[in-house]
């Protein structure tokens, strides 16, 4: 029993800490496996861009000194890129940091938020962190009900949470029935669009949502580095907003909250358009491998616009979780997303999809 858990605020002490993926050393020391393939934190498999490595290797001189707190040549290189203003941006460890001071600044205990069943683990912990209620709408066909989540805003709804693509679905919404809904919100109610996976998804189909904030000043876009741009290791995210609203989240936000090498690599990362587009390539060949052999097993999956997908392993998935464990594959199984016969797989290299493939077959025939 923790003795100061009566000190903790009423939210923090119903809250169950988030699970990462399992490392790929505690795998290696458990089970003396030598080769361990990780498809289980959705990130990029190609490895640090070569730019990337350049402005790090650069930055390593300037360590004693903290990093600009207002991560201004970051800012203006997102700016020339996106095409919005520098002050509509608010720099965060992470889109998650996003998340949380969108959190910290307008919601309270008597206010509610609003998001989906089937969605990013983050939103009920923030809820839950700050003492708010969440109201959690079922999921239509594993993605968002839009219809269903606007008749659940009322007077006490402060914020409304939409990934899109969706994680641990890779469901994306259509971009005409999702403006409608943002444009149908009450003035008091913000809504977080969660674009952590926007690159990936097919430019045919894909949400030119940018402009958005300017015409619905209650929305905040979050984007990351983390994972098209293959920096999950240095945390760094973004968002987008109307300048009133990023000026209210930079009064919150910490100082120096973005690590020097951080902003170095962020905008490095931004002008490597080869990597980008390499990533993508990669990506989409990865979905193809994956899903051809999900078909060829009889296994449904849910068409995902995202880095990864969940298949339905028809079965409970905690026990094949553990079985491709033994064999040296990390995946995610997601029953706390309530889908207890669904793993979530992120692409790898070729090679890698084809360990897993291998594997996954071999532990669905007993083997």
């Amino acid at each position: 029993m923790n003795k100061f858990l009566e000190l903790a605020i009423a939210g923090v002490q119903q809250l169950v800490p988030y699970v990462p993926g399992k490392p790929v050393e505690e795998l290696q020391r458990e089970l003396g496996i030598a080769e361990v393939i990780k498809l289980a934190s959705n990130e990029n498999p190609l490895g640090t861009g070569a730019k990337v490595a350049a402005a790090i290797q650069a930055t390593l001189p300037e360590l004693t000194r903290y990093p600009d707190g207002s991560g201004f040549a970051l800012k203006a290189a997102l700016s020339a890129k996106l095409k919005v203003a520098p002050e509509q941006i608010t720099l965060g460890n992470g889109s998650s940091e996003i998340l949380e001071l969108v959190m910290r600044t307008f919601v309270t205990p008597e206010l509610e938020v609003v998001f989906s069943q089937h969605a990013f683990a983050l939103y009920p912990i923030l809820t839950q962190a700050v003492g708010a209620k969440a109201k959690v709408v079922p999921a239509k066909s594993y993605g968002h009900d839009l219809t269903a989540m606007r008749k659940q805003i009322g007077p006490q709804t402060r914020l409304v949470f939409i990934a899109n693509p969706n994680n641990p679905t890779g469901t994306l919404l259509d971009k005409d029935e999702l403006e409608k809904f943002i444009a149908s919100l009450p003035a008091h109610v913000l809504c977080v669009l969660d674009e952590a996976y926007y690159e990936f998804v097919d430019p045919a189909v894909r949400t030119e949502s940018l402009a958005w904030p300017i015409r619905y000043p209650n929305l905040i876009i979050a984007r990351t580095f983390s994972k098209a741009y293959g920096l999950a290791g240095l945390r760094i995210g973004y968002g987008i907003s109307s300048p009133d609203i990023a000026d209210l989240l930079n009064r919150v936000r910490q100082p120096f909250n973005c690590s020097m090498l951080a902003l170095a690599a962020a905008e490095a990362a931004l002008g490597d358009s080869d990597y980008l587009n390499q990533t993508v390539a990669l990506n989409s060949a990865g979905m193809a491998q994956l899903t051809e052999a999900f078909k060829e097993l009889d296994l449904p999956w849910i068409p995902s616009s995202g880095n990864f997908v969940s298949v339905d392993v028809k079965q409970a998935a905690l026990p094949i979780y553990e079985a491709l464990l033994r064999k040296g594959v990390i995946v995610r199984p997601v029953a706390n997303y309530e889908m207890p016969k669904h793993l979530r797989v992120s692409i790898g290299t070729e090679r890698e999809n084809a360990i897993f493939i291998n594997a996954l077959r071999e532990v669905l025939s007993g083997v």
